[in-house]
């Protein structure tokens, strides 16, 4: 076991978390800070958004346009005082970002130009072409670098928060190209991990987006807030569910069904007229155009395949010319991935799980109820989100609130005296684990992929667009009798060296943890509210629900929900209006 020390310890290397370690670095420059990250930060998922980052930059926009848009946006779930410091602090960042290298595409006069985005009434979506992601993550990466304090720990795999008297001091994880167990004790720890799509079979999510730091916390006794509002995007692949970017809808894409008709019109997107305007029908925000997907499905009107029922993306009247210079990549994912060529084809697609609204418990500052535990981006809660997203506030999500967490979690780092001993046993605890009760069983009888499979099938059929309490139920015992089999898993590969078959059996125990909790959540949530849609519950109900749902561990690894209100600071409950 080596044993290593810091002041400050951020999981996690996307934008989330590099964008806290610069802000750590420069508000306490004689802290040391680690970052560790499963994978090389330039592979973490922040490189694969595509289609821009939301900041109000335009004389017709206002930053209480942008909040209110959120707010209803997230159908009044989201804390005020959490969007109001976003909005207020979000075009900042943009700017820090430009400066730092981010090559954002510009007008014809030299401007930032802007795209609209679902939900949003003005265009404030900043984007580098659609690789805005992998623009945005070179540019936080290589500013990294100049700061000697942050030290990386790259292919290092977390496997428990050490916790003592109601603290968080530090990590055990494994260093994958050795198999060597570490400890890095710290005297504050961020998780900056993303979110848990792997937990459904169609998703946009990496395969390393599998909740680990929303498990660990909640393994650790911070509570888990909002999991049940998952969200669908309509636009996914369906062999893959590789994400068609909503910016090839906001650049005048159709959303069609079988028979070539531009269904959203005849569904309740939320504009404020009788029925959706065809200019602006398909940048309804993502709950509603899913939901819209499974109302053709349930009447016909949707295409059939070998991996589902889809519709079709049509955006060959754009033209080749200006889906070359804004939408390059969703032509290159076209050509690669489905056979095809979007200048003369449709693109086929159907809703997959994009991004979990939930996580881990925060405050505006990204501190959690655990001492010294801190969190930001889609790992977190802070509760700007509500009950949707709107496409493009969660990569400026990761900048804003990654660099409050930064800054607040430097501050306590500063001020916390030096660990002790006192995790000692707790790490040998973990060690045991990792090499006795997994690498050493010899009486295993469940598969990984056996049991993972189960576990999406359960999902999608039970906690998908549409839910109902019944189901919800069922599949919440069927998680549990899972994860009871997941204590005895057969594991084949013994070896040390980048043992890929023992990181799969840790993540499937993290994402067995949050589908139950997902699932206990939503059945507890009696209510419709922007991506949880209940068909036994079908209305919104401010009375009982206008309040977050928490989701506490018992020691018996059951969850005990309770419920904290809403902050409401400007707008009180109203309806979800869209468009101009």
């Amino acid at each position: 076991m080596a044993e290593h020390s810091c002041d400050l310890l951020i999981v996690g290397g996307g934008g989330a978390g590099l964008r806290a370690s610069i802000a750590a670095a420069e508000a306490r420059p004689g802290l040391n800070i680690a970052v560790v990250s499963k994978v090389y930060p330039m592979r973490s998922h922040t490189v694969a958004a595509e289609g821009g980052a939301a900041a109000v930059i335009k004389p017709d926009d206002s930053a209480e346009a942008h909040a209110y848009d959120t707010v209803s946006g997230g159908d009044w779930l989201s804390d005020q005082d959490a969007v109001e410091a976003f909005v207020e602090e979000a075009p900042r960042e943009m700017v820090q970002l430009e400066h730092w290298g981010c090559p954002w595409s510009r007008e014809p006069t030299g401007r930032v130009a802007v795209r609209p985005f679902g939900g949003m009434k003005v265009q404030r979506t900043w984007f580098a072409a659609d690789k805005t992601g992998f623009h945005m993550l070179h540019a936080l990466f290589q500013t990294s670098l100049k700061y000697k304090a942050v030290k990386r720990f790259d292919e290092w795999f977390v496997t428990k928060l050490l916790v003592d008297n109601g603290r968080c001091l530090g990590v055990v994880a494994i260093e994958l190209a050795t198999g060597q167990i570490h400890s890095i004790t710290a005297k504050a720890v961020m998780l900056c991990t993303g979110g848990c799509g792997k937990i459904f079979p169609f998703t946009t999510n990496a395969n390393i987006k599998n909740g680990d730091g929303m498990a660990l916390a909640y393994r650790a006794g911070a509570p888990l807030k909002d999991m049940e509002f998952v969200q669908y995007h309509p636009t996914g692949l369906p062999a893959t569910g590789i994400l068609i970017t909503e910016a090839a809808r906001s650049e005048g894409g159709w959303l069609v069904n079988k028979d070539g008709y531009r269904y959203l019109q005849d569904y309740d997107l939320g504009t404020p007229e009788p029925k959706p305007v065809l200019r602006s029908m398909e940048l309804g925000p993502r709950d509603r155009l899913s939901q819209a997907f499974i109302g053709e499905q349930e009447k016909g009107h949707t295409l059939e395949g070998p991996y589902g029922h889809y519709v079709n993306l049509d955006i060959r009247q754009v033209g080749e010319k200006v889906i070359d210079k804004r939408l390059p990549f969703v032509r290159e994912l076209c050509l690669k991935y489905a056979n095809l060529d979007p200048v003369k084809e449709m693109i086929p697609v159907r809703p997959v799980v994009h991004y979990m609204m939930g996580g881990v418990h925060t405050d505006i500052n990204g501190a959690t109820p655990l001492a010294g535990l801190y969190a930001a981006g889609e790992v977190a809660c802070v509760s700007l989100n509500g009950a949707n997203r709107l496409g493009s506030n969660s990569l400026t999500e990761c900048l804003v609130f990654g660099a409050r967490a930064g800054r607040a979690a430097a501050e306590f780092a500063s001020q916390s005296g030096s660990v002790g001993a006192s995790v000692g046993a707790q790490v040998r605890d973990e060690e045991r684990r990792l090499q006795e009760d997994l690498l050493g069983a010899t009486d295993g009888t469940d598969r990984i992929a056996t049991l993972r499979d189960e576990m999406q099938t359960t999902m999608e059929e039970s906690a998908g667009i549409y839910r109902v309490g019944v189901t919800l139920d069922s599949a919440a015992e069927t998680m549990c009798h899972l994860r009871q089999r997941a204590r005895r898993l057969k594991l084949d590969d013994r070896s040390q060296t980048f043992n890929t078959e023992l990181v799969s059996a840790l993540e499937l125990g993290y994402m067995l943890d949050l589908a139950e909790v997902i699932l206990r959540s939503a059945a507890q949530r009696t209510e419709s509210r922007g991506a949880h849609q209940r068909t036994d519950y079908p209305d919104r109900d401010d009375e009982r629900f206008l309040a977050h749902s928490l989701v506490h561990r018992r020691a018996d690894g059951s969850a005990r929900i309770e419920y904290l209100p809403v902050t409401i600071t400007k707008w009180p409950p109203g309806d979800r209006v869209y468009g101009r």
